[in-house]
């Protein structure tokens, strides 16, 4: 299975309270900004990928504090959801997982190729 392809089964589970999917469309303001009302769909999906993280986050900190075991079979399933709650914020942002991991890869490839890959900020 491919990204978009994906995408396109992820988002058809994608149920949020008081919020019809399928009305949901991109508004971009003429300065590419995201419209408040695009952003009204946004909310759930963006926290429910931070909650995902965090539960990621919470079963290696577990072995760190308690010795615990850390399953992969867990992390598995937790990192399923946050690719979820990734891929309906990209489908809300009319954007495609493909066209972002192959953004991805070429912005590190340029880092790479111009030693830039350590260090901090957004523009290095």
């Amino acid at each position: 299975m491919d990204f978009n392809e994906y995408q396109k089964l992820a988002i058809k589970s994608a149920l949020y309270k008081n919020i019809n999917i399928s009305e949901s469309t991109l508004n971009l303001e003429k300065s590419g900004n995201i419209t408040p009302k695009a952003l009204e769909h946004l909310w759930y999906p963006v926290i429910g990928l931070s909650g995902e993280v965090g539960e990621v986050l919470n079963k290696i900190q577990k072995y760190w504090r308690d010795g615990k075991n850390v399953n992969v079979e867990e992390l598995k399933g937790e990192l399923g959801d946050v690719l979820w709650y990734l891929s309906t914020v990209a489908t809300e942002l009319d954007l495609k997982l493909d066209d972002i991991a192959s953004y991805n890869i070429t912005k590190l490839e340029d880092r790479l190729k111009r030693n830039k890959i350590a260090g901090s900020g957004d523009n290095r």
